[in-house]
């Protein structure tokens, strides 16, 4: 992965022979990546921007430039697109989680695209995982921010002087939920020794949960928080 494919590859099957799809030939693949990325930038397109990124994505599986990782990348570009157009603040839409859970139809819907020209239902498809998606993102939120208000509340200020220290270590959790000693001491500029009375508070009030046994180099995890992300 990280460069453009110099020989053909398929979907399904064992070879060329019985392969489910083939994607174009990489002697294509110059003009049908130019092409793609035309569409993405022209400003002169009236479409909306998921309607665009939904046409998008679907060329991109369809040229599968890469010999590997094209999912990836292909579900990746939704995310990036709806930033860098101002759909998104923050990259935090990701369909593959939809994609996954209907995989089936996901593959039926493009290859209806291929075989009968029907991106309408494609379309159809797609924004509806868009509005799957993003209600889960906001639920999964506001679970965040129940979860984030209780524990500030009802365990980090009750920890006395300990509670300025305890606040900036428990927001860091937030964008890194595993964590040892020494990232304590960066959090909050503690010494070793108060790092770990500080991480110890945290375990006897269940925010952090050690995970490996060890007497040294331990691993914390906010258990609670990583919970929220699957919940399904």
């Amino acid at each position: 992965m990280g460069e453009f494919r110099v020989s053909q590859n398929w979907l399904g099957g064992a070879s060329l022979a019985d392969a489910v799809f083939i994607p174009p030939a990489h002697t294509e693949l110059p003009d049908l990546l130019s092409d793609f990325e035309l569409f993405l930038n022209d400003t002169h397109l009236q479409i909306p921007h998921l309607i665009r990124i939904a046409i998008a994505h679907y060329q991109f599986e369809t040229i599968h430039p890469f010999l590997d990782g094209n999912g990836r990348i292909g579900r990746l570009l939704i995310t990036l697109y709806l930033v860098s157009s101002g759909i998104l603040d923050k990259p935090l839409l990701y369909l593959s989680e939809f994609f996954e859970d209907n995989k089936g139809l996901y593959y039926d819907n493009l290859t209806l695209v291929r075989t009968k020209n029907d991106l309408n239902q494609w379309i159809r498809f797609f924004l509806a995982g868009v509005v799957e998606t993003a209600t889960r993102s906001s639920e999964t939120l506001q679970k965040i921010i129940s979860l984030k208000n209780a524990i500030e509340k009802e365990r980090i200020l009750l920890m006395g002087k300990r509670s300025r220290q305890a606040l900036d270590l428990f927001h860091n959790l937030f964008s890194k939920p595993i964590i040892n000693i020494r990232d304590v001491q960066i959090f909050t500029g503690l010494s070793p020794k108060a790092a770990n009375d500080l991480v110890q508070v945290f375990v006897e009030k269940k925010i952090l949960t050690e995970t490996t046994g060890y007497q040294r180099n331990r691993v914390f995890v906010f258990t609670e928080y990583l919970k929220l992300f699957d919940s399904r």
